[in-house]
């Protein structure tokens, strides 16, 4: 077994590597004078189970590095390849939601696929049937593996704490976090009137007098959690955390969270932050642990399974 990243992730790449007890291997990705990317391997890899670590937010770049090193570990006679993608980049586009649009997740399943890959592990997709474009194992692991101890640190009760689900469509989530936690559950009905816009309609819940938490599976303009921030302490909650699996933080998100009603937002290292990124309010839990030891089951032919039912305490 070894384990290489690409560029978009290699801090959460060697904190997998330090749980694992392993070096990360050798690979080499450079430029050409022109831009165009040069990807060798510096060790062999034949007969190996390789792992390629890359997540594939933007820049596009990511994705085009992650397909070009699967195909070099291919060609360099790998026993098998897995891709453990921590953030599933263009998994919001994962349906025809108006005419003439790809359909983009499944575009970039199926180059991975094309390219030979014998498995697929990923974090808290945005839609969990994606795992079904695929015809290979495709393992989906949950970020509350590593986020539900440090929830638990807040000692929240029915009476005192509130899982809060910022839209419909994490409402699953949200309710299985707050099964968990013992503690009320409410929930946002949200309209978008447009791409990256949201505005709310209703609130069915009781927020009066306890702590709010949001949990989402990711962080982008922030308008969601922000709007649902304000409507939290605006409907008598005492304070709001917001928890999110990922955080892309683009465009006005960072100055949205640094301005908001939120007292802290808990993040979790699927995508490298970088300087420019970080606030006072923000909170980074790493969940090397969580791919680590997946890595460590699938190399061992065990179970994968009981990691869920552990993290369900």
């Amino acid at each position: 077994m070894k384990i290489f990243s690409g560029n978009s992730n290699r801090l959460l790449a060697e904190k997998i590597c330090d749980y694992l007890g392993v070096s990360l291997g050798k690979l080499n990705i450079s430029q050409f004078s022109d831009g165009e990317l040069s990807i060798a391997f510096d060790e062999n890899i034949r007969n190996e189970d390789v792992f390629i670590i890359q997540s594939t937010n933007p820049p596009a770049e990511n994705i085009l590095e992650l397909m070009l090193i699967l195909d070099a570990a291919k060609r360099a006679s790998a026993n098998k390849i897995i891709a453990v993608i921590p953030y599933f980049g263009y998994g919001r586009q994962d349906r025809k939601d108006r005419p003439r649009v790809p359909i983009s997740s499944r575009v970039i399943l199926d180059m991975a696929t094309g390219l030979g890959v014998d498995r697929i592990v990923s974090m808290d997709l945005h839609s969990s049937q994606i795992q079904g474009f695929v015809n290979i194992p495709f393992d989906h692991l949950y970020s509350r593996m590593a986020l539900f101890k440090e929830l638990k640190k807040l000692n929240l009760n029915e009476e005192t704490g509130v899982v809060l689900a910022p839209d419909v469509g994490s409402a699953k989530m949200s309710q299985a976090y707050a099964k968990s936690l013992g503690i009320s559950f409410a929930l946002i009905d949200k309209r978008r009137p447009k791409p990256n816009e949201t505005e709310i309609a209703n609130l069915v819940g009781d927020l009066k007098n306890k702590k709010v938490l949001i949990i989402d599976d990711m962080i982008d303009t922030a308008g969601t959690i922000c709007n649902a921030a304000e409507a939290a302490m605006d409907n008598g909650a005492i304070s709001v955390t917001a928890i999110a699996t990922h955080p892309v933080l683009s465009g006005p998100a960072i100055e949205r969270l640094s301005n908001s009603k939120i007292t802290k937002v808990i993040v979790c290292d699927t995508i490298e932050m970088t300087e420019d990124k970080n606030f006072d309010k923000l909170e980074i839990i790493s969940v090397a642990s969580v791919f680590g030891e997946a890595i460590k089951r699938i190399i061992d032919g065990t179970s994968l399974s009981s990691m869920f039912q552990e993290a369900k305490g």
